[in-house]
């Protein structure tokens, strides 16, 4: 296996799922910063801004700064700061995901609160509609976002992630969401912030400082974390605590380059030095 310079980690499914840290996540996160290698942790949840999760990573053995970690939503943020920053959007999402757009300075249009959901509403002045994980979905929201994009409103998402991995099961992501507008409107989503989206690799490779072929992606997810591993150029190692089993993973197509049972196993491939056990036998 070569050598990388820097780490691309999914969080939930990889790192850590729900509450508890996965086998041997601490362990070989600690092991590559005392190695030099530099880490970023991405994540296709716009629930929490990145201070939130860099709080949590931390809270579970693994020490992390804010500047360390990605969010769909931050992409988004970053994305449409830089390119339309006049745009006035629409969100459907939490406050969180709001916040997270108005601290890049973008101007973020209240709730038409107002309207009656039983009624052709006019939601004048908006330019975009971004659709994010929500679990306070109403039909309201539905409704005003649905009206705006019949209008003209361009079409965003933080993400397409069909479900989101919870201890036990899995609950309803936006991926529901983007579906029901896409066949209301007969429109696809136009930008997308979240993996697999070139968006997201890019921000990434820009915070690393790195080019994608000096990286390795790293996920439980074939659809979103290996692909846009792939597309940006990156090797990819898919680890088998999330949602792919191994037989998944060899049926890829492409598959990934890397197959983990978790990232314990991970790092006695990356470093064939000191593993997780103490230094190998000479």
């Amino acid at each position: 296996m070569p050598s990388f310079d820097g780490f691309i980690f999914d969080l939930d499914g990889t790192v850590y799922l729900g509450e508890e840290a996965l086998p041997g996540a601490v362990e070989t996160i600690r092991a590559l910063r005392q190695r030099g290698k530099p880490i970023l942790f991405v994540s296709n949840k716009p629930l929490e801004p990145r201070q939130a999760y860099a709080a949590k990573l931390t809270r579970l053995g693994i020490p992390t700064p804010p500047e360390q970690v990605i969010t769909s939503g931050y992409v988004m943020g970053h994305f449409l700061a830089r390119h339309h920053p006049e745009w006035r959007l629409y969100v459907v999402g939490e406050e969180t995901l709001r916040e997270e757009l108005r601290g890049h300075g973008l101007q973020v249009l209240d709730e038409f609160w107002e309207q009656d959901p039983r009624q052709v509403i006019q939601p004048e002045g908006v330019d975009g509609v971004v659709v994010a994980f929500d679990r306070t979905l109403t039909y309201r929201k539905l409704h005003t976002a649905y009206q705006a994009l019949l209008r003209g409103a361009r079409f965003l998402a933080t993400n397409g992630d069909r479900a989101c991995p919870m201890p036990g099961g899995s609950i309803p992501d936006a991926g529901g969401t983007l579906a029901a507008l896409e066949h209301m409107t007969g429109r696809r989503v136009e930008i997308l912030a979240g993996k697999p989206s070139p968006l997201m690799a890019q921000v990434a490779g820009e915070v690393l400082g790195l080019p994608p072929e000096r990286c390795l992606m790293v996920g439980d997810r074939l659809e979103t974390d290996i692909r846009m591993g792939h597309e940006a150029g990156m090797r990819t190692a898919v680890v088998l605590t999330g949602v792919t089993t191994r037989e998944m993973a060899e049926q890829a197509d492409p598959p990934p380059d890397y197959v983990f049972r978790d990232l314990g196993e991970l790092l006695a491939w990356v470093d064939p030095g000191p593993t997780l056990d103490g230094p190998r036998p000479a």
